[in-house]
Order: C-alpha cells, then structure tokens, then sequence
C-alpha cells in the first residue's frame, strides 16, 4: 500500500480548500492553518496505514458531512448566511475576530 498517495490526495484538498475559501481564514494566524494542515494529513494518514484506504475515505466524507450541517444548518440558524459569511460582523464574532 503507498501511502503518499493518500498524503498527496489531502494535501490536494488543502490546496483546493484554500484557493477557493481562504478568505474565511483571514484572521486565523499562519501557525494554526499549517497545524490543521499537518494533523489532518497525519491523521488521514495514519488512519489508512492502520485500518485502510476505506476507512480513511470514511473519515474523509465524515468530515465532509459535518462540514456540509455546519454550513447550511448552523450557521443560517445563527444568522449567518453559509456561502458567504455576511454579515461579516456575526460571522467574525462567532470566530472571536474583532471588526
């Protein structure tokens, strides 16, 4: 089994994730992004070099699915709309960002 391949196809979604919805990570200091990045990857990896690819996938969609509730049940509940994050003074509270 290689695992870069596993490795390479989060690090793909990272860069993907990034391109696309970086600018709601504004605020967030550079060392957090790059530790959420080292983790997951780790963690996804770590997860397929034990209990294989299928479960590493798993736990790649379950992250997705708990994305997908966060952002179009969550947060119209609380207010803020899920594509765009407005009104930005909600959404920036909710991240414990000052205006």
């Amino acid at each position: 089994m290689n695992l870069w391949v596993d490795v390479a196809a989060m690090a793909s979604l990272f860069a993907i994730g990034n391109i696309l919805f970086g600018h709601f990570e504004e605020r967030t200091p550079k060392w957090r992004r790059v530790l959420k990045f080292l983790l997951m990857t780790g963690l996804v990896t770590l997860v397929s070099a034990t209990a294989g690819r299928a479960w590493s996938a798993a736990l790649v969609g379950t992250m997705f699915c708990v994305a997908f509730v966060i952002h179009f049940w969550w947060l119209p509940k609380h207010g803020i709309h899920p594509w765009t994050a407005e009104p930005k003074d909600r959404y920036y509270a909710l991240r414990g960002w000052k205006l």
